[in-house]
């Protein structure tokens, strides 16, 4: 690990070194907890982006004047909904919403909280959100993009969310109907929409239904300090749980978190800009990933300006990640296809990362979804990749392509431009190092790799 794991996650860290962490350990961290009711006023958290720093300076968030302090039935069963509302429509516009330590909160209507300003939620107590899947379906809030709903959304103006305790989506009964239906539509945790100005650290992310994190149309937002956690008890896996998704935002920093998930640790979606990543340590996800872009005929993708740096990266299928939809409809699954769209990739560096049983160390893929080569071909992708560099890429892959350690295929020779790879020591389970598929790329970029020709597709 490149980085030292901040003390809160120490339980969590040390669970990576296998693919999922065992239930008793986990569940013991969890009773490990705060029980005791306390009516603490907590302190935001001093947050300190290093050692990068984000591409446009936050703005400051003065103090608060009054506090305000959530209700609870306390019986893990009705509905504070009501009561949250009430706490935090007294003190918006400067003040301080406390969730008391040791006390539980249950959620079971859908929170519009997009309104906030200059206000901070100290998160110090409990929060579940009810498993009433019908009504979560027909109320949460839809947020356009692939069929992503959220159980709340969150947005305004200098707003502050902290405080160390747990948020829960109480996901099992989700992953269980997921499995007997692939078009139910499964909130996100944590929705952070229209947020211009703010901070979300120092919480624990338990058992989403979807994503942990969809961060649309925000700004100026840093998050740091996240433990995100949370597996299926089930034979029914827990899918498309990304750690982040930034969609239509820009100047966003996620750092210091650990993230046990089963999608991707972190991906850029449509017009994401000047996106910071740093610090993060990975296990059991899909990598760091651009995309996937190109989904909507007629729809213009950019991601552009991202910076990552310092991942640890364990029992995952990627570790960097560009992945495009090529020029043809094509069809991933039931309930994701697409391809057609344009748009760029510009301007991405990933700046050390550890890997260990990783798929593939690196991959690049304008045929995202498309298993029909001779289509892929015939209809190139119109989102081009460019200015990307890779480097200090270190580690060992999974047997899964053995002896191959990496993936750099553009769909055309004028699709992609400066695709550089540099310092990468990826080794294979068979002791090759450094052999990549590639395709359609300037090779003179790729530094120390050995390439082998592809007919463009994907495994």
């Amino acid at each position: 690990m490149l980085f030292k794991p901040f003390v809160v996650f120490s339980l969590l860290s040390a669970l990576t070194a296998i693919a999922s962490p065992t239930w008793s350990a986990l569940e013991e961290y969890e009773a490990s907890l705060p029980r005791k009711t306390s009516k603490h006023q907590g302190t935001r958290p001093k947050i300190q982006i290093s050692p990068h720093k984000p591409w446009s300076p936050l703005p400051t968030s003065p103090s608060r004047n009054r506090n305000c302090y959530v209700k609870s039935h306390n019986d893990g069963e009705s509905d504070d909904s009501a009561y949250i509302l009430d706490a935090i429509n007294k003190c918006n516009n400067g003040g301080h919403v406390i969730f008391s330590q040791g006390t539980k909160y249950v959620i079971g209507t859908a929170l519009n909280l997009t309104y906030l300003n200059h206000i901070d939620l100290d998160i110090q107590g409990y929060i579940q959100f009810t498993n009433d899947t019908d009504y979560w379906q027909a109320h949460a809030f839809s947020q356009v993009f692939q069929n992503v709903t959220t159980f709340f959304q969150l947005g305004g103006n200098d707003v502050n969310v902290y405080g160390g305790g747990t948020i829960d989506g109480n996901g099992q009964v989700w992953y269980d109907l997921y499995a007997s239906n692939i078009y139910i539509l499964r909130p996100v945790l944590f929705g952070t929409i229209g947020l211009h100005s703010g901070s979300i650290s120092n919480l624990n992310l338990r058992y989403s239904p979807q994503y942990y994190n969809f961060v649309a149309n925000s700004s100026n937002v840093v998050f740091s300090n996240i433990s995100i956690s949370g597996y299926s008890k089930s034979n029914n896996t827990a899918k498309n749980t990304d750690g982040w998704d930034t969609y239509r935002s820009s100047n966003i920093v996620i750092q210091n978190s650990v993230i046990n998930n089963g999608d991707d640790c972190v991906s850029f979606k449509p017009n994401s800009t000047d996106i910071l990543v740093q610090n993060l340590h990975c296990n059991g996800s899909h990598g760091i990933s651009v995309g996937s872009l190109g989904q909507y005929v007629g729809e213009v993708d950019i991601v552009e300006n991202v910076y990552v740096y310092n991942i640890s990266m364990f029992n995952a299928s990627d570790g960097a990640r560009i992945k495009v939809w090529p020029g043809s409809p094509s069809e991933l699954s039931g309930d994701l296809q697409g391809g057609g769209g344009s748009g760029r990739v510009n301007n991405i560096t990933y700046d050390t990362m550890s890997i260990s049983n990783v798929d593939y160390a690196i991959e690049i893929t304008q045929c995202y979804g498309q298993k029909n080569l001779t289509l892929c071909n015939a209809f190139p992708s119109s989102l081009t990749i460019s200015n990307v560099t890779m480097s200090n890429v270190h580690g060992t892959t999974s047997a899964k392509f053995d002896p191959i350690t990496g993936y750099v295929v553009c769909s055309s020779e004028t699709a992609c431009s400066d695709i550089k790879l540099e310092g990468i020591a990826v080794v294979s389970p068979s002791g090759v190092e450094n052999e990549f598929t590639c395709g359609d790329v300037d090779e003179s970029l790729l530094q120390g790799i050995d390439c082998t020709t592809t007919n463009k597709g994907s495994n």
